[in-house]
């Protein structure tokens, strides 16, 4: 295995909890409340598996071997990619606090936070598909094997880092536990 093999797995988290803020954008547009524990368990994931997890190896370690490999955070796909991420976080925080309100009862709030999770879920649904497509290809031409199997160490450490009590395995499991709750 290589390290965007790796990402790649993440992403195919990611990719159920995308499912799981699109169907909840869904209900709410259409007046069906959704638990506002679910709201905040999505929320959840996204700060420390997304960002604080996956993002943190892409920016602190993938990202950081490609620019040593002339793919600078200034201009082209890194930076694109470094952009995309912030954005991500401006929705997240825009979701968090709308979740809040939502779950204090303000039902004003219904709408914004159908509105960021569907900002969330568009943006990261073609993030995800960059980075598979374009980035990690074009990562994997540059960077030798035994710089692969660094990069995975420097995972497995902040894996450690975040989730060393085994939590990784729950937020592994989060997205399809969220997503039968609300059946």
């Amino acid at each position: 295995m290589v390290a965007t093999d790796a990402l790649k797995k993440d992403h195919r988290v990611i990719e159920e909890m995308l499912r799981l803020l699109e169907l909840t954008s869904k209900k709410l547009n259409n007046g069906v409340d959704v638990s506002a524990d679910i709201l905040q368990k999505s929320l959840d994931f996204i700060l420390n598996f997304a960002d604080k997890y996956h993002h943190a190896k892409e920016e602190d370690i993938l990202f950081k071997k490609m620019g040593e490999k002339g793919f600078g955070i200034e201009g082209g796909p890194v930076a694109v990619m470094l952009d995309e991420h912030n954005t991500g976080r401006g929705y997240t925080q825009a979701l968090s606090a709308e979740i809040e309100k939502y779950a204090a009862g303000d039902g004003d709030a219904r709408k914004a936070v159908a509105e960021n999770s569907r900002n969330y879920v568009r943006l990261m649904t073609t993030h995800i598909m960059k980075e598979d497509n374009i980035l990690y290809p074009l990562a994997d031409k540059i960077i030798s094997q035994d710089e692969q199997k660094e990069l995975l160490n420097e995972f497995n450490l902040i894996e450690n880092l975040r989730f060393g009590n085994g939590r990784l395995f729950f937020y592994l499991s989060m997205p399809d536990d969220l997503i039968r709750a609300m059946h």
